[in-house]
């Protein structure tokens, strides 16, 4: 029941973008709570599943705009990912590749948070370019949010013209 669930908010996922329609990815949104909740109970933090479905809840919260709540999620799912299918592993990258574009999204973002969002995009970038070569889709994607991370946080650290250093 879980999984067909999480088919269905992947469809609506993927209608909303095409449609560019916010109610689709609110009911997608609906959907993965659901399902994350389920596999929470049903199978704890630290499964491989809990992961993969954490990821796409996730991914649906940032879409949404909603930063806070996907930096909750993956805090929460990026310890027990590397505990339970590795570091280096394709779906533990991208649970760390999407914290860190939530970190830095975030208008709310400290100067702190851009650190670790850039910090924590080059240790992506380099596990995946080591461990799939730089040819896997994942290691360009995760080098272009690296490259607006670094982006946001030189324009944070770079002092406006005319105010004080």
């Amino acid at each position: 029941m879980l999984d067909t669930q999480s088919n269905l908010a992947q469809t609506y996922q993927a209608l909303g973008y095409t449609k560019k329609s916010r109610s689709l990815k609110e009911k997608a949104l609906s959907l993965q709570q659901d399902v994350y909740s389920g596999y929470l109970k049903l199978y704890g933090n630290e499964h491989r599943g809990t992961c993969l479905i954490a990821e796409n809840y996730a991914l649906t919260l940032m879409d949404l705009g909603r930063f806070k709540e996907a930096k909750r999620v993956m805090r929460q799912t990026i310890p027990a990912a590397q505990r339970v299918i590795g570091a280096n592993h394709v779906v533990t990258l991208k649970i760390r590749w999407c914290y860190a574009e939530a970190l830095y999204k975030d208008d709310c973002a400290t100067l702190g948070d851009l650190r670790e969002a850039v910090k924590t995009l080059e240790e992506a970038a380099s596990g995946a370019r080591r461990v799939f070569g730089g040819a896997h889709p994942l290691v360009p994607g995760i080098e272009a949010v690296l490259r607006n991370a670094r982006a946001a946080l030189r324009a944070r650290e770079t002092p406006s013209p005319g105010g004080s250093a």
